[in-house]
């Protein structure tokens, strides 16, 4: 389900102080806030639980969310059975 429309989208305010800093790369932990026009060309590095992962935004990406480009689970590689 997504966010009404009169609420407007949902920026954590942590994530607006630190575009308006002279940083060249923003780190977050604030998976479910979306992505602004603002972001456009910024580089970000967004926790996945684990580590911080960098995503360069662009155009596309506006009006999703953070998490949405970081995955959060490993995927499963099972072994090969040996032939005899």
């Amino acid at each position: 389900m997504s966010r009404s429309i009169w609420k407007g989208p949902f920026i954590n305010m942590s994530l607006i102080k630190k575009l308006n800093s002279t940083k060249s790369v923003l780190k977050t932990r604030a998976r479910n806030s979306m992505l602004l026009p603002q972001f456009i060309g910024k580089s970000i590095r967004i926790y996945n639980g684990k580590k911080f992962i960098p995503i360069l935004v662009t155009e596309d990406m506006v009006g999703h969310k953070l998490g949405e480009f970081v995955a959060t689970r490993l995927r499963v590689k099972h072994k090969e059975k040996k032939k005899k």
